[in-house]
């Protein structure tokens, strides 16, 4: 037992990540979540009744109106192509961007924002078991467009020709949503330059209206997104008793201190003043010990 306390604080404490180790690490990650998400029954029927359920809640609130920011954005071609590349490419490439430029500006917060990120996609998983939600555009005789197949554009894997390799029925909790908005706070508490920090908080934002435009969610869905990530939050700050932006910088590698300590050359000595002639007593007729 005495043994386990020194490792399990060790496994606690921030440490400088590891290039080769973080890359296995997310692109293991990621495929186990991928793997999982579509081995998820598709609950065609309960799914469906669980759209229609939503639908009727966010009627209830008078918050109903994805129907129409759909309808609204796919009048502007131009406007809902982007969009569509933008649901499909940006969900992974901000994502990515964010881990890498922790990695190299913030070693001693990366693992408490990873572990946060990675939190949020594990309980996100529980979402797609216990609650399959169809996405507005599979919604029976709604009145969204599935705007990737009425445009033809590549990319998504929930619609047109990548529809077969994701499961159509896992839109509780949105994931888009929780990672936009957890790539958002990061930039808004860590980063330096002010057109960072803008960015960061207009991200989560702009995806939100993305995720709305093109029928992929409801808007319940990004409340689902938003409570996995506060999870993630939670349980970084259990493990790491702190939240990542209070945790320091940069952490040095073991040793390096002591290394440094070697290095150093040694203190010389201080010099002395003249030493007095003490061969002879004050009286000058014998030795001090006389």
């Amino acid at each position: 037992m005495r043994r386990a306390r020194p490792s399990l604080r060790s496994l606690r404490s921030p440490r400088r990540p590891r290039l080769w180790f973080e890359i296995l690490l997310i692109g293991v990650s990621y495929w186990l979540y991928s793997l999982v998400r579509n081995a998820v029954p598709e609950q065609k029927a309960a799914a469906l009744r669980n759209a229609d359920w939503i639908w009727s809640l966010e009627h209830t609130f008078g918050l109903a109106f994805e129907e129409t920011v759909n309808r609204a954005v796919n009048s502007v071609t131009w406007l809902i192509v982007s969009m569509n590349y933008y649901y499909a490419t940006l969900h992974f490439i901000v994502t990515i961007g964010v881990l890498i430029w922790l990695f190299r500006r913030h070693p001693g917060r990366y693992a408490a924002a990873r572990l946060i990120l990675f939190a949020t996609t594990a309980v996100a998983l529980l979402g797609y078991y216990v609650f399959p939600l169809a996405p507005p555009r599979l919604m029976r005789g709604g009145g969204f467009i599935d705007t990737v197949m009425l445009h033809q554009t590549w990319g998504s894997m929930a619609s047109g020709n990548f529809k077969h390799m994701s499961n159509q029925y896992a839109a509780m909790p949105s994931m888009h949503i929780g990672w936009s908005l957890w790539c958002g706070l990061t930039m808004c508490v860590l980063a330096t330059a002010p057109w960072a920090r803008i960015l960061g908080a207009l991200y989560p934002v702009a995806t939100l209206v993305v995720i709305v435009a093109t029928a992929n969610h409801f808007w319940l869905d990004a409340v689902g997104g938003m409570a996995c990530l506060t999870f993630g939050i939670a349980l970084s700050y259990a493990w790491y008793g702190s939240l990542p932006h209070r945790l320091p910088k940069r952490v040095q590698r073991p040793g390096a201190a002591r290394l440094r300590a070697l290095r150093r050359p040694p203190a010389r000595a201080p010099r002395l003043g003249p030493r007095a002639d003490t061969s002879t007593s004050p009286a000058g007729t014998g030795t001090p010990g006389d």
